[in-house]
């Protein structure tokens, strides 16, 4: 069998996980608010929409 290469993640990828981790962290909010997401849901949807906003400023 051949040896496979690692995968290298996308800045897409690393940017969820940033957000991810502030979630965990209780670290993460929202708006301009600034409340505390206790919402795992939320903090998904958060982080998916500031990784978007990496490949519009991006083009």
């Amino acid at each position: 069998m051949k040896a496979s290469k690692p995968k290298k993640s996308t800045p897409k990828q690393t940017k969820i996980a940033q957000v991810m981790h502030k979630f965990k962290e209780s670290n993460l909010h929202s708006g301009k608010t600034n409340t505390i997401v206790t919402n795992p849901k939320q903090a998904i949807a958060i982080a998916l929409s500031e990784a978007e906003e990496l490949n519009e400023k991006k083009k």
